[in-house]
């Protein structure tokens, strides 16, 4: 319920994000819609200013346009005037002259004046135009500028609405789960209420158990001080008199470490058999091939020693085998019990006397190649790093002879090696492997880049190039080995130094091997001790059944008796076979005769008929009624028969 709680609470907390970021877009959209709505007003405050502008022009217009109807009416009236005077001027030539000229002057007035009206009416006529024009564009454009800002603010207004909407229904939404969040929270709290109270009641009960304890433990105490008054645990001397524990997981631990090891090993003699018989090999076509001329009775003793390294170096792995075969769940490794590990030991011993004595013959062949006529100096000075490097092989290899010839030691002389010194030699056991993984790699690189060098001689052969391969494979298969045992060795050596010096508990000493003797013995009887508490009890007669029907359990009994007396062949009679037996039930069983009857026919007595009987019909029940029958209800059939065969 605590993951439904919390998970109601995430999505609350999404639902509320949402509507924040809602509410900050809805915030956004009113003020969009606001700032329209402004700048719709302002347009509209400008086109009702255009409006009137336009109005105060019109009336302009229509004052000028009076004016002119005005100035126009007057200049028709002059024109008459003029067409009056002159007729006037033909009666009187004389008054004609003189007012043709004030007329003269007067007609220039007035045509000046009436060029001065019609430009300024002109050029009131464009500005009218151009107005007009201005008033129609600007009206246009805020028509199209409106029509846009309102498709704009409907729009806007359609989103406020949406989100409104969407608003609306995540409030309902999220009232909705604040109500269940609401409710499964009283009903969480009344759970942790009610589980806070079984808390506590169980607390009390702890508590009032552990007062129990005590006093009872105290109880306990008490009364071993008071029966128990000799105790030797606190005693050194004491305590190296008990008999260790048997620690199984330790055991199987060690097997399968030693069966690692047990493959390591294979592996490492395998690649020293390789390196050898193909060292062999070299010696017999290099620098001299052998199928074309002799060698040098150097290199014939030097072949000759190397043709027995299998005799040196199986030896090892059937050393390790045998004691991986020692290392089982049901004994004790310890150095002191370790025995098999002698064995090894010497056979490494004897490889190690093998190696110092094929080192001379192995330099000396070396200086041989050196003195050829057809070494190089590189040659030579690689053929001096690899003197160097078979000096430190067996120098490794006579370090790990001294120590594994220590680690001997404690199942031989358990004096000759002090148990603080384990530590140590297994550190320096894991030293001299890493160390003889580092000479292996000196080997592998030198010979490598010797085989090179020996490739782009003009009288290298095939036979000599592929054996160099094989031998630089053999070496690599040589280094790698020793690099899995070193780091093998080094993985494990806190298990090597806790595991195989163990002793008994409280105890300041060894192990030894009556000890672990003794050790094993009471393994085994506590193994058949726990299968015998493993044992099921056969099932026994209820009471009530047993008190009715006692006549025929005592009858059964004593029949049961008196046929296991018959089954065991005495001084005075042999006892009844197996077959005689089923016979017997079955001529019972297939025949109407009584048990007198029966008993005279095979020779027994009708008691023994009646047991033997009871004994074949309950074999049966148990063996072959489930596997030749298949009934309905097996337990009543089975009451049945036994009903029926009674005696």
């Amino acid at each position: 319920m605590a993951a439904a709680g919390a998970e109601l609470q995430g999505k609350y907390q999404k639902l509320a994000q949402e509507y924040s970021k809602l509410r900050a877009q809805n915030q956004v959209l009113k003020k969009g819609v606001v700032d329209e709505q402004a700048h719709s007003a302002s347009l509209k405050e400008q086109l009702k200013m255009k409006d009137q502008s336009l109005r105060k022009l019109q009336q302009e217009m229509d004052s000028l346009t009076f004016r002119n109807q005005q100035l126009a009416k007057r200049v028709e009236l002059l024109q008459d005037e003029l067409v009056l005077s002159e007729a006037k001027g033909k009666k009187s030539k004389k008054n004609g002259e003189s007012s043709s000229q004030l007329t003269q002057e007067q007609k220039s007035v007035f045509d000046e004046d009436l060029q001065k009206k019609i430009e300024e009416n002109e050029r009131l006529h464009i500005q009218f135009f151009e107005a007009d024009e201005q008033h129609k564009r600007l009206e246009a454009e805020l028509t199209n500028r409106l029509q846009v800002l309102e498709t704009d603010a409907a729009q806007h207004q359609a989103v406020v609405d949406d989100l409104t909407r969407k608003y609306i229904d995540t409030i309902e939404k999220l009232q909705n789960d604040k109500t269940k969040l609401e409710i499964k929270s009283q009903t969480l709290a009344r759970e942790a209420k009610e589980c806070r109270f079984r808390a506590e009641e169980c607390q009390q009960q702890l508590k009032n158990l552990h007062e129990d304890l005590g006093r009872r433990l105290d109880d306990s105490l008490s009364i071993i001080n008071e029966k128990v008054p000799f105790n030797d645990t606190r005693s050194s001397p004491y305590n190296a008199l008990n008999v260790p524990l048997h620690n199984r997981r330790c055991q199987l631990k060690l097997r399968d470490i030693a069966g690692q090891a047990l493959v390591f090993v294979q592996d490492l003699v395998t690649a020293l058999l390789n390196f050898h018989t193909y060292m062999e090999q070299r010696v017999q076509i290099f620098p001299i091939d052998s199928a074309i001329d002799t060698i040098s009775p150097l290199n014939q003793k030097f072949s000759q020693y190397l043709h027995e390294n299998a005799s040196y170096v199986r030896p090892l792995e059937e050393g390790m085998l045998h004691l991986f075969e020692s290392i089982t769940e049901d004994t004790v490794t310890v150095l002191e019990t370790t025995v098999k590990l002698k064995a090894f030991s010497e056979h490494l011993t004897s490889y190690t006397c093998f190696l110092k004595k094929i080192l001379p013959y192995q330099l000396k062949s070396l200086e041989e190649e050196c003195e050829s006529s057809l070494c190089t100096a590189a040659l030579r000075a690689k053929n001096q790093k690899l003197h160097n490097d078979m000096k430190k092989m067996t120098a490794a290899f006579e370090k790990l002879h001294i120590y594994t010839s220590l680690l001997v030691l404690p199942s031989i002389k358990p004096e000759g090696l002090l148990r603080t010194n384990y530590s140590s030699l297994f550190t320096h056991i894991a030293a001299c492997l890493h160390g003889f993984h580092d000479v292996m790699k000196e080997i592998s690189k030198h010979y490598s880049q010797k085989a090179a060098l020996e490739h782009e001689l003009p009288t290298a052969t095939q036979k000599l190039i592929t054996t160099n391969d094989c031998i630089l494979s053999s070496v690599v298969a040589l280094t790698n080995g020793a690099g899995k045992i070193a780091s093998f060795f080094s993985n494990n050596l806190d298990h090597f130094v806790a595991a195989l010096s163990y002793g008994p508990k409280e105890g300041a000493q060894f192990i030894s091997p009556l000890s672990a003797e003794c050790m094993l013995q009471y393994k085994k009887k506590a193994v058949a001790y726990m299968k015998s508490l493993k044992k099921s009890c056969s099932d026994s007669v209820p009471y009530e059944e047993a008190l009715a029907n006692r006549r025929i359990l005592l009858s059964s009994a004593e029949n049961r008796e008196s046929l296991a007396q018959q089954r065991q062949d005495t001084h005075l009679r042999p006892a009844i076979p197996l077959q005689k037996r089923v016979i017997i039930a079955l001529w019972k069983l297939a025949t109407s005769d009584s048990y007198c009857s029966v008993g005279h026919q095979f020779g027994t007595g009708r008691s023994t008929v009646g047991a033997v009987l009871m004994e074949v019909a309950r074999a049966i029940n148990l063996e072959l009624l489930k596997r030749l029958f298949r009934l309905g209800d097996l337990d009543t059939h089975r009451c049945w028969l036994c009903w029926a065969w009674l005696p």
